[in-house]
């Protein structure tokens, strides 16, 4: 399956903003891609006034996302911003195309290096996947993948692609932090992992100010055995890599941490593994 990962800046603009996507879809799906990711905040960048911009999902931005995929012929993943509570937003994930309808509200809000999502945020609470070809792809948002037990829980509904849309907040150490985050939970559930980031705005030409988490680039795709099989540059780009999802039975026979898995109860003790045990000793972890 041909996989297509748009970094891109968004701005305050969401005229701008959806000329970006749309620009990008169709190169995506000049290049054979079935799914085009897109960061988190597609549709308008953090530190703007985002009750200004939310709409429910079947409101204007929503459904004209939708008609593009469809007239595209595209799986489109991208952020957009919902109705939360009392006065809040949802930071939510919208994937649509043919055969496609999901959403996905962002579970773990980033109240971390002095920043305070919850402060206009209001959090999700359930996970959320699709399928396209017979592979089932799982929804997960920037702080998200700090948590490994979300990206098992997508696993365990099926997900052999765990897709991560971010706006990942710059600072000191933070880049080599999302490249070991994102091969963590590839390594974690044995799935590929997408990682779609917002590209960095100083490499776009726009130094950010204020301290809204914007983006460092370094979109990637990962392996189930924690290969990078593609990755971008800081700047805006279009990155377009082919997964072998036929070969996931092999990774996982090799690795089988979800086979070799065991729960915990209360009192520390090990449960029995979870599955059968595959692979061999010449192959440790």
């Amino acid at each position: 399956m041909t996989i297509a990962l748009a970094q891109l800046n968004s701005t305050a603009d969401l005229e701008a903003n959806f000329d970006l996507v749309r620009d990008q879809a169709r190169r995506a799906r000049e290049a054979g891609a079935a799914v085009v990711v897109f960061p988190e905040a597609t549709m308008c960048a953090f530190g703007n006034p985002l009750t200004a911009v939310a709409e429910p999902l079947d409101g204007p931005w929503a459904n004209r996302i939708r008609a593009l995929s469809a007239e595209l012929g595209i799986v489109t993943v991208h952020g957009m911003f919902t109705p939360g509570e009392g006065g809040r937003v949802r930071n939510t994930l919208l994937a649509t195309g043919p055969g496609v309808e999901a959403s996905y509200d962002k579970i773990h809000l980033y109240d971390a290096f002095g920043f305070a999502e919850s402060d206009a945020l209001t959090a999700g609470d359930s996970i959320a996947t699709f399928e396209v070809q017979d592979t089932v792809f799982g929804l997960s948002t920037c702080y998200d993948v700090r948590f490994p037990d979300l990206y098992r829980a997508t696993t365990a509904a099926g997900a052999a692609v765990n897709i991560v849309c971010a706006s990942w907040g710059d600072g000191p150490g933070k880049a080599a932090q999302w490249d070991a985050l994102i091969r963590a939970r590839a390594l974690d559930t044995t799935t590929f992992v997408i990682a779609c980031d917002q590209a960095d705005p100083n490499a776009s030409g726009r130094p950010a100010s204020g301290t809204a988490p914007l983006g460092v680039g370094h979109s990637a795709v990962i392996s189930p055995l924690g290969q990078t099989l593609a990755a971008s540059d800081p700047g805006p780009s279009l990155t377009i890599v082919e997964l072998d999802v036929e070969g996931l039975d092999a990774a996982r026979a090799t690795l089988p941490v979800l086979a070799n898995a065991r729960a915990f109860d209360a009192s520390g003790t090990a449960a029995a593994p979870t599955g059968t045990k595959t692979g061999t000793a010449a192959n440790p972890a």
